[in-house]
């Protein structure tokens, strides 16, 4: 996504959580749940829930398993929309306002809102490239 990693967060595959176990009490360990060891098992969509507090739930689905002489040796993303909300913007209803602000050079909030996001921050784009940098993909 584009986060930081500084916030709670647990992946449920099937009704049982995977997260950090330093941080959660009756999660399974996370580093032990891979998307291969997904695949194996049939699995074809999960959750994945970052920030208790913004609550950003996320479903996840494996759409397709292609098999190929030259195979990526991760998980590769295809494709993609909009930018990664900022960390810490309150969550969807959150988002939705600073989308609102952003929007409207007039809004009362609006350099306030314009000083806490990047420079560069555009809503609406998204950097297949980037992603597959961030999954740390091998792609050949």
């Amino acid at each position: 996504m584009g986060w930081h990693d500084s916030h709670l967060h647990h992946f449920d595959v099937d009704g049982r959580h995977y997260g950090d176990r330093s941080l959660l009490d009756e999660v399974a360990d996370e580093r032990r749940l891979t998307l291969n060891g997904l695949v194996n098992t049939g699995a074809q969509r999960f959750s994945y829930t970052y920030d208790f507090g913004d609550d950003w739930e996320h479903t996840i689905t494996i759409d397709k398993v292609t098999y190929t002489d030259t195979p990526p040796s991760g998980p590769i993303c295809i494709a993609g929309k909009r930018a990664c909300p900022p960390e810490d913007c309150g969550g969807i209803w959150g988002y939705y306002h600073l989308l609102q602000v952003l929007a409207d050079p007039n809004h009362p909030e609006y350099e306030d809102q314009k000083d806490w996001v990047d420079d560069d921050f555009d809503p609406e784009a998204f950097e297949l490239g980037y992603a597959n940098v961030r999954l740390g993909a091998q792609i050949r």
